[in-house]
Formats: C-alpha cells, sequence, structure tokens
C-alpha cells in the first residue's frame, strides 16, 4: 500500500508593503501644501525678516515699520492681484502701471474734482475704475479677437496710456483738492490704515474668485490649453476679455490708493509697476 506523502507546511511569503498605500513622508505632504509648493518664498521671506531685525531690530522689529511696509505694498499688491488672473489665464499685461497713471490723471482734473465737490468723492472713484476697466477691455479686444499678441497689445497700450495720462496732465502733477476723499483713504480702521485693509480685500476676494468659483476653473482651464478649454464648452475668448478687464479694474483700484497716498494724480505714477506685478 503507497505511504501518503508527508504534509508540507505551507509559509506564506513575507508581506510586501505596497508602495501606494504605505504611509507617505511627512516632506511630502508638507510639499503638498499652499506654503510646501511656496517654500522658497517663505524661507526668503523668514531670511529677510531674520536680516532686518539682526541689522535694525529696534526699528525694524515694530508694529508701526510693519505697517508702513504693508501701506507701501499694498498699492503694488492690488496691481499683482489682476496680473495673477491674466498670468494664470495664459497672459500677459505689460500696461498696468500705465493705466494706474491714466486712472490717476483722469481722476483728478480739475472737472471730476469739481463733480466729485458737488456729488461725492465717490465720483473720483468710479472715474478711476471706469478708466482702469476701458484700457483693459481694451486690451482683451485686442487680443481675443483682433489675435495680438498679448506682449504687443499691452506694449502699446504701455505707450498709449502713458502718452494720454501725459497729455490731459500736461506733464503736471495735479493736486488731490477733495478733502473728504484724503481723509477717508488716508485713514485708519482701528489702527490699521485703510489702504491696507482694501489690499487685504482685494486679496481675500480674489482668492476665492480664482480658487472657489467657475470663473477661476476656467482660468486654469483657459490658462492651461486654450483649445481643451474651448472643446470643452468654455467661450475662450469672451473669458480672456473678463481677464483682461478684471486687471484693469485692479489699476484702477490701485489708482485710487495711489491718489490717496501721494495725494496727486501724475502721469508718472506706476513706472515699472509691470516688472514688480509679475
Amino acid at each position: 500500500m503507497r505511504s501518503a506523502a508527508p504534509s508540507q507546511a505551507t509559509v506564506d511569503p513575507p508581506a510586501v508593503q505596497d508602495s501606494a498605500t504605505s504611509p507617505r513622508p511627512a516632506v511630502g505632504n508638507l510639499l503638498k501644501t499652499g506654503a510646501g509648493r511656496n517654500l522658497g518664498l517663505v524661507v526668503a521671506l523668514v531670511l529677510l525678516c531674520v536680516v532686518g531685525v539682526v541689522t535694525a531690530g529696534d526699528t525694524f522689529a515694530t508694529g508701526a515699520n510693519v505697517l508702513t511696509i504693508l501701506r507701501l505694498a499694498a498699492v503694488i499688491g492690488v496691481v499683482s492681484i489682476g496680473m495673477t488672473f491674466v498670468i494664470t489665464g495664459g497672459g500677459i499685461d505689460l500696461s498696468v502701471g500705465a493705466m494706474v497713471a491714466l486712472a490717476s490723471v483722469w481722476a483728478t482734473t480739475l472737472a471730476t474734482q469739481q463733480l466729485a465737490n458737488d456729488f461725492g468723492w465717490f465720483f473720483m472713484v468710479s472715474t478711476a475704475l471706469l478708466v482702469g476697466a476701458a484700457c483693459g477691455l481694451v486690451n482683451g479686444l485686442l487680443v481675443a479677437y483682433g489675435k495680438v499678441v498679448p506682449f504687443i497689445a499691452t506694449l502699446a497700450m504701455l505707450a498709449g496710456a502713458r502718452g494720454l495720462a501725459e497729455i490731459i496732465s500736461d506733464r503736471r502733477t495735479q493736486i488731490v483738492s477733495n478733502n473728504s476723499f484724503v481723509d477717508f483713504f488716508g485713514g485708519s480702521l482701528i489702527g490699521v490704515p485703510v489702504l491696507v485693509w482694501i489690499f487685504l480685500l482685494v486679496a481675500a476676494v480674489g482668492w476665492v474668485v480664482l480658487n472657489r468659483t467657475t470663473f477661476g476653473r476656467r482660468t486654469f482651464a483657459v490658462g492651461g490649453n486654450a483649445e481643451a478649454a474651448r472643446l470643452a464648452g468654455i467661450k475662450v475668448q469672451r473669458h480672456t476679455v473678463a481677464l483682461y478687464v478684471l486687471a484693469g479694474l485692479c489699476c484702477g483700484i490701485a489708482a485710487v490708493m495711489l491718489m490717496a497716498r501721494t495725494t496727486t494724480g501724475s502721469s508718472t505714477h506706476g513706472q515699472l509697476y509691470e516688472l514688480d506685478a509679475i
């Protein structure tokens, strides 16, 4: 009679940990956060603060100095928010500084300030916003429907808007004579300058629009691949125009802030803002 084969104990092979389910390093998780993606900028900012504290601790590390820095950076900060939308949408705008100058000049002409004295300082503000939005509309139409390269179209607007500002102002600095305008925008709220509050408000609205709305998702889609966005049903040309109008509107807001800070409107305002904003 055949003897039964000896049973062999089965030994399970050592479990191989799936790399897809393995816990990722903490560093990898950090780099996926907003702070991680901008880690270089965060480190640079920290180093600048350290250098400032070491070299001028008593003067640099004060609340008054921080507010001064924020107040000076608020104007270019608002322009940068508009530029962010344009660049995210795959474009570029070299005319932001010239649009700020034109808006400030147009809003401080004698006729505009006389109307502001009669009907309120909001007339000056609305003039600056309309001028900035109109310049952005021209840029958008040239780029989207005129098929002009954004670099060339906005470079032409840079020369045109700056030249028109010089013609309107006759190359002279226009003084803001509306005291209520200066008192409101040059004042403070709970110890923080109004200009800083405006910058924070525009930044918050810009973040929400870009990251939490359909308009923002379409902006990323158009900037990533305009043809794919068109095939997906996005009206690329109309959206491109809206992006440049939004950038012009931010320039109008920046012009109002600059008028309040300097109490002037001048064709020299906004010099090299396009490079700083980019």
